[in-house]
């Protein structure tokens, strides 16, 4: 395959994924929206609020390592194809719960749901794995920067179906499940019919072409090994921090703003402000990523990240929360992405669909944390000791890049500069 084919492959599968992310993301924040209140209604408490993102992020965690894995030996697309089959199941099965008022039953459709979400994230390797390393963050960036599409549509595209509910008298909140349900599936059409060549196939090609070079080694280790890589630890401590920091700042605050009398519309316009933080800027993150690289670009990242945290108690205005968490949210894209180029630039073809869906899990795992552990901490300590917490968490990838660069340890790999 010459050059110019190859990067028209690239291009086109980081096409195909970006329409992918875009219509699953639509689907998720309308589901997102509102499944805790689906949950609270049905099982009669609020104490039902948090489980609905606990259960989808459950899903995620232990669907992300073994689909991964079937990734590694099968490819990416059958593997992103099994996802948004369990999505679409789910979907329905959600659905069938909501109409028959059976809790059990939309929350085994929300797990399944989950896997759908932890595997599509996995397209991000797939973009990588299709292009060269001078390209990798931007064509990661460009799938991640198709949650933008979610942020936007996601609420006008709720307010008609809950129009059409209305007209046609239906139950409220049923429709959406079937909506997604439709998405997955066109999104599942789109990802098998038309990922060809498998992105793993092209990954393949570019080692080659590189001559094992690209800072992995020439033949697939265990997964011992890998662990022994620093720059593999480095990789997750970067994603696994940037998703713990914001999961306890992003979940923690509309309810922060909510004990300040602030209005739902102000509360709707901080999260969107955020959600444009995490993808907006996506494109010109990943040409950074790829121009100066990634420890660099993980230390603004974990820098952003401080310095939102430091910002967060010194105002309690929407415009000045709003701000904080666009901070946040720019931060986990630079930590996120950041960290996945270099994942994905120290891993051999051969060993990147089991590792990554292993990290993959662990950042889910993070993310339910947060989303957990922030409720509790703003009730037991605080929103001031809460956001002291993240600043610790937030810097922590920055410590391991001092203490691997002080040390002068020459029998473990040196950090990249790409």
């Amino acid at each position: 395959m010459n050059p110019g084919e190859l990067e028209r492959h690239g291009r086109r599968t980081v096409a195909i994924l970006f329409a992918a992310q875009s219509l699953y993301s639509a689907g998720y924040v309308i589901v997102f929206t509102i499944s805790s209140i689906l949950a609270v209604q049905m099982g009669g408490s609020p104490a039902w609020t948090g489980v609905p993102i606990t259960v989808i992020l459950s899903g995620a965690a232990l669907g992300a390592w073994p689909i991964g894995r079937y990734m590694g030996r099968r490819g990416r697309r059958l593997g992103l194809s099994i996802g948004q089959l369990c999505g679409f199941f789910g979907s329905l099965v959600a659905g069938a719960g909501i109409l028959t008022r059976n809790l059990g039953l939309f929350l085994a459709g929300l797990f399944f749901l989950g896997i759908s979400r932890g595997t599509l994230d996995m397209g991000r390797y797939a973009a990588a794995d299709a292009n060269p390393a001078h390209r990798r963050a931007t064509a990661m960036s460009l799938v991640v920067l198709g949650g933008t599409v979610g942020a936007f549509l996601g609420p006008p595209l709720l307010k008609a179906i809950t129009g059409f509910e209305l007209a046609s008298g239906l139950r409220a909140m049923s429709m959406p499940w079937f909506v997604m349900a439709f998405v997955l599936l066109v999104s599942f059409l789109l990802v098998f019919g038309f990922l060809r060549p498998d992105p793993l196939e092209l990954a393949r090609i570019h080692a080659a072409a590189e001559g094992g070079g690209g800072g992995y080694p020439p033949g697939s280790r265990d997964l011992k090994a890998i662990l022994r890589d620093r720059r593999f630890f480095l990789a997750v401590l970067s994603i696994v921090s940037g998703h713990l920091v914001m999961y306890l700042l992003m979940t923690v605050t509309p309810v922060f703003m909510n004990s300040c009398h602030h209005a739902v519309t102000a509360i709707s316009w901080v999260i969107v402000f955020h959600m444009f933080g995490m993808y907006g800027l996506s494109y010109f993150v990943g040409r950074l990523i790829d121009k100066v690289g990634r420890p660099p670009m993980i230390v603004a990242g974990c820098l952003l990240l401080a310095v939102s945290c430091l910002l967060a108690p010194l105002g309690k205005d929407a415009p000045w929360l709003g701000l904080v968490l666009f901070l946040v949210g720019l931060g986990w894209n630079a930590c996120f992405v950041g960290g996945s180029t270099l994942l994905s630039d120290i891993l051999h073809p051969a060993e990147r669909g089991r590792t990554q869906g292993l990290v993959d899990t662990l950042i889910n795992l993070a993310a339910g944390a947060g989303s957990l552990g922030s409720g509790f901490l703003f009730a037991a300590l605080g929103f001031n000791v809460l956001v002291w917490i993240s600043l610790l968490v937030s810097l922590l990838p920055c410590l391991a890049i001092w203490a691997f660069t002080s040390r002068g340890d020459v029998r473990a790999p040196v950090l990249p500069d790409t």
